[in-house]
């Protein structure tokens, strides 16, 4: 059950699969992108990457089956093609284990967005244009403000690295669709980075060097070494400007 894909001036069509079984046992496609909740509305997020696939029904093979307990809401394909595979208001199981902010079940707080991809190539126009139309859409009827669009390498980078350094999150930033530092941001200490990245969302029970690495991965994924004062900058402006608690913060 596919659509053709869409041209780049045309939104993409969605094609629902079969009816998704209300959770906890929801099936779908795919594991993919999640994000945390500020409300009692399910949060949407960015997104994240099937490997070890070489076709987009693959995987839905694969994620459709209850066996594997793996889910996501939406399935981009290459091509620009996109899946509905459970309904938004039901739960997926698309983050699994992980933490952003205070929320830790992400299940029961985001709706997520897989998309076609081994991680190890780039992001086609199609999908790229087919996901910024999706994420539009499910921020409008949620209310989500693009600080809450995140990776699965945000809330699980103990286990993931998806969507990895080749996706573009300062193009969805550029669209209003997810956030990124100010070229302009001031300098701040390094040893402030850590409780800036937890005021930012990520877990604070994480050990610093893994906090880094899921920073770079998103922010800086060029950059290596220790702690760098760019890297302390970056998340001090962050945090500033969108801390996952939705606290005061100066534009």
């Amino acid at each position: 059950s596919t659509s053709p894909s869409a041209s780049p001036s045309e939104s993409p069509t969605v094609t629902p699969t079969a009816a998704p079984t209300p959770a906890p046992s929801a099936a779908g496609c795919v594991a993919g992108t999640y994000c945390p909740v500020g409300a009692d509305a399910p949060i949407p997020c960015a997104p994240g990457t099937w490997s070890n696939e070489t076709s987009r029904m693959a995987p839905c093979d694969r994620l459709c089956d209850p066996e594997f307990e793996v889910s996501a809401h939406y399935l981009i394909g290459n091509d620009g093609t996109v899946l509905r595979l459970v309904d938004e208001a039901q739960r997926a199981w698309h983050a699994g284990a992980g933490r952003w902010g205070d929320v830790t079940d992400v299940n029961s707080r985001s709706i997520g967005i897989e998309l076609d991809n081994t991680g190890a190539h780039p992001f086609s126009e199609p999908q790229m244009q087919a996901l910024e139309t999706l994420l539009r859409g499910i921020l409008g009827r949620w209310s989500i403000p693009p600080e809450r669009v995140i990776g699965h390498s945000d809330m699980a980078p103990a286990r993931k690295s998806d969507p990895g350094p080749r996706f573009d999150w300062r193009r969805l930033a550029l669209g209003g669709l997810s956030v990124w530092p100010s070229h302009n941001a001031a300098s701040a200490a390094e040893a402030d980075f850590a409780e800036a990245a937890t005021r930012f969302g990520y877990a604070p029970d994480l050990p610093p060097e893994m906090r880094l690495a899921a920073f770079r991965l998103r922010f800086r994924p060029w950059a290596s070494g220790p702690l760098a004062p760019e890297d302390a900058s970056a998340m001090a402006d962050l945090a500033r400007r969108f801390p996952v608690d939705g606290g005061p913060c100066a534009a």
